[in-house]
C-alpha cells in the first residue's frame, strides 16, 4: 500500500481570481489615447477584447497582454 498525503484544507481551497473588466474609455484614459484608437486597436486585434451583450470590455489580462506586445516591439 502507498501512503498518500492527507488534503489540507490549504491545499484543496481554490485559489480567488479577481479579474477587472474595463470600458473602452476607460482603457483610453489608462493608456492616454483616445477612445477611437482603443476601437481600431481593437478592431485591427492588436487589443483584445470581450462582449457582454451589447457592451464591449477589455480585461487587465487583455491590457497586459497588449502593453507586453508594445515592449516586445522596444
Amino acid at each position: 500500500m502507498i501512503a498518500t498525503p492527507h488534503a489540507t484544507p490549504e491545499s484543496t481551497r481554490e485559489k480567488e481570481v479577481i479579474m477587472q473588466a474595463y470600458t473602452v474609455e476607460q482603457v483610453a484614459e489608462i493608456l492616454q489615447i483616445g477612445r477611437d484608437k482603443v476601437y481600431s486597436l481593437i478592431r485591427t486585434g492588436r487589443l483584445r477584447s470581450i462582449k457582454i451583450g451589447k457592451l464591449r470590455r477589455i480585461t487587465d489580462r487583455h491590457l497586459a497582454e497588449f502593453i507586453a506586445s508594445l515592449e516586445e516591439k522596444s
